[in-house]
């Protein structure tokens, strides 16, 4: 979300799709804040310190993780002065285990993601943090279906290989879809351990269908209008294996002309269902409607429009069928 007020933030979301609210994420804050520093403060396990070029593992933890973790606490104590009674859905969202490698340096320079120890670490101390993590958002917020998502923006670059090193002047080795899936199932394993719901979403082009039907995965978040047309099989074999699509058809940016209506945007799912196979709305699959991905580069104004707009585009196809999601 844009801004720096996790209270003023937190309102909006209970306010405009209080049916599935999340945790924010206020980048705006500095790195602390950011997807990257908000799961690694998740992770106690391994040393972490901020540098010059970015997140760094290191012996012990420096004093920018620490002001990471404080910046969590505070955060989550807001959370649970003003979820009091709340009863639904709560989601959370971490970066995933490949993303992480893909951003995070080792202790001597470079990727974590260039050493296969190293990445087992992170993604093993990812998956213990978020257990933790997990069990103190229950005790907070008691009462409350937690849905955990995996952002993992960087995943089918690392397993085209298409991560740069740090000379910039070659790439880091892919990745294979066995070791994609693994880690991927450690993180998702530790979520349905905790009570949760693992989720995973992917803004890029090329989600990698192949390696998620390999994890315990349920649903997954993406940007239909960036999906390859040879992809659509794909996605047919995920739906019809009973698990869920997360559509991100809302503008995560402010419209440089007239935004969409819930109308349009209603009309949009409804066809890209069509084109999938789905062609009578009463038998839709369940869905989910999101913003494309994350709200922070848009105006407080568009966050707000956005989230509701999206509210508006669930409640039109709830009144299609019966089995619509927030």
């Amino acid at each position: 979300m844009p801004g720096e007020d996790v209270a003023d933030s937190l309102h909006t979301v209970l306010g405009e799709v209080g049916e599935l609210p999340h945790v924010v994420e206020l980048p705006a804050r500095g790195p602390g804040a950011s997807m990257i520093g908000r799961t690694l403060a998740m992770i106690t396990g391994l040393g972490v310190d901020l540098q010059p070029a970015g997140w760094r593992l290191t012996d012990a933890s420096g004093l920018d993780h620490r002001r990471a973790a404080s910046l969590l606490a505070q955060d989550l104590d807001t959370l649970e002065e003003l979820t009091q009674g709340h009863q639904g859905s709560l989601k959370l969202q971490v970066a995933g285990p490949w993303t992480l490698a893909a951003v995070v340096e080792r202790p001597r320079g470079d990727k974590v993601l260039a050493d296969h120890g190293a990445r087992r670490d992170l993604a093993q101390a990812l998956a213990e943090g978020l257990h933790n993590h997990i069990a103190d958002v229950g005790r907070r917020v008691g009462g409350a279906r937690i849905v955990v998502q995996l952002d993992e923006p960087a995943l089918p670059s690392v397993l085209s290989g298409s991560i740069p090193t740090a000379s910039g002047f070659s790439r880091h080795r892919s990745v294979t879809a066995a070791d994609a899936a693994e880690a991927l199932g450690w993180a998702c394993d530790a979520i349905t351990a905790s009570g949760a719901e693992p989720v995973l979403h992917c803004c890029a082009p090329a989600v990698p269908w192949a390696v998620l039907r390999q994890t315990p995965l349920q649903a997954v978040s993406f940007d239909p209008s960036r999906l390859e047309s040879e992809q659509y099989d794909e996605v047919a074999a995920w739906v019809d294996a009973d698990r869920q699509v997360w559509l991100g058809v809302i503008p995560s940016l402010d419209p440089a002309e007239q935004p969409p209506t819930d109308a349009d945007v209603t009309r949009r799912v409804l066809g890209w269902w069509s084109n999938l196979g789905f062609s009578d709305p009463e038998q839709l699959p369940p869905t989910v409607v999101t913003p494309a991905c994350g709200l922070a580069g848009a105006s407080p104004a568009w966050a707000r429009q956005a989230l509701g707009l999206a509210q508006r585009v669930a409640q039109n196809l709830s009144e299609e069928h019966g089995k619509m999601g927030p």
